[in-house]
């Protein structure tokens, strides 16, 4: 069955892009066949740092969305990765809805929900289980780099009824953002950034160290979702 992995969570700047690179990297680490579709129309980060590996899709317009769909299922063996702008949800949901996407047998849809530890997050992710229900795959992504206290979350007893309706729970852990920042200033994927050795345009010695960590528990946390 073809699947397609929608890396959403609507709010900006909680780290849909970054999750997005960092399951392109992991795919092309794993040897898995992938194709990435950016509705950023502004600085989308898969056409930025994964150029070769994505195009772009406007989420507001259904033929560019068939694309994505009828992507997957040309080739069942091929994950699709769409990183999803902010604001975008409604546009995506209305398809989603009028097109019956997710009554295809020919197709699984993941919705990877990326949170901060704020309020906002939580509301959404409330929201997006109001409107899906059990009708989606949910992988709701703890993003440390935006906060590392999701009391509010535990709190909201939406953790609880997420996991009652089969989703999955994963971290991003806290790292320092020296190599983040240097990733985007000489836009370097993950591989480049963890081993280029010109410090000049690169990394230093222990920030590369730092990020291999960083990477190497982020693809533990993939591999349990066996993707």
């Amino acid at each position: 069955m073809a699947n397609i992995n929608l890396i959403g969570g609507e709010k900006g700047g909680v780290g849909k892009s970054l999750v997005s690179r960092l399951l392109a990297q992991y795919m092309i680490d794993r040897s898995l066949p992938f194709l990435g579709f950016d509705s950023d129309r502004s600085h989308g980060a898969l056409m930025r740092f994964y150029a070769g590996y994505a195009s772009p899709v406007v989420v507001d317009n259904y033929e560019s969305l068939d694309a994505v769909a009828e992507a997957a299922a040309e080739d069942p063996e091929r994950r699709i990765l769409v990183d999803l702008a902010a604001q975008t949800h409604q546009p995506l949901a209305r398809w989603m809805a009028e097109s019956g996407l997710l009554e295809m047998d020919e197709l699984s849809v993941r919705y990877w929900h990326v949170m901060d530890s704020g309020r906002d997050s939580v509301d959404l992710l409330m929201r997006l289980l109001d409107q899906f229900e059990d009708n989606l795959d949910y992988v709701v992504v703890q993003n440390e780099l935006r906060g590392e206290d999701f009391s509010i979350l535990e709190k909201s007893g939406q953790k609880a009824r997420a996991t009652a309706l089969g989703a999955r729970f994963i971290r991003l852990k806290k790292l320092h953002d020296g190599p983040l920042k240097k990733m985007d200033e000489h836009s370097a994927s993950f591989w480049a950034a963890a081993n280029h050795f010109d410090k000049s345009k690169g990394l230093g010695l222990m920030e590369r160290q730092r990020l291999k960590i960083w990477l190497k528990h982020a693809y533990a946390e993939f591999d349990a979702l066996a993707l």
